[in-house]
């Protein structure tokens, strides 16, 4: 049995959150999910597994998608991160600092597509911002 990469989903709009884990899910990814920032940390903490973070940056709680990514580059920098928002734009030292962004709305064609970029080690040096 080939075992599936984990990808940890974050965000607060359920139906979003729901419609990419089935997606990823669909293209033969595991998944996770967490509502929150705290949440998603939580999850990090207890488990080994997760490869990728696939989180929005505006979420309500103590702390939001971009302060979560920094936190992930800076305890756990073999995970990837892909950070996406309908309302921020990361300025460009911050994406480099933290890996991919796709601003919303997104296809998740392209998503699933960034997200085997960076495991297959193909994605440009230099994280660029990507239209939807």
């Amino acid at each position: 049995m080939v075992k599936k990469t984990v990808i940890l989903v974050v965000e607060d709009e359920a139906l979003i959150r729901m419609n990419a884990i089935e997606t990823l899910e669909d293209a033969g990814f595991a998944t996770v999910e967490a509502g929150s920032a705290g949440d998603a940390m939580k999850i990090l903490e207890l488990r080994s597994d997760i490869r990728v973070v696939f989180t929005d940056i505006n979420m309500p709680g103590t702390f939001d998608g971009m302060r979560l990514a920094r936190l992930v580059r800076d305890r756990w920098p073999p995970i990837h991160l892909v950070v996406t928002s309908g309302l921020a734009l990361p300025t460009a030292e911050d994406i480099a600092a933290i890996g991919k962004f796709i601003p919303k709305p997104y296809r998740l064609e392209h998503v699933i597509a960034t997200i085997r970029e960076l495991l297959d080690g193909n994605a440009s040096p230099e994280p660029a911002i990507k239209a939807a």
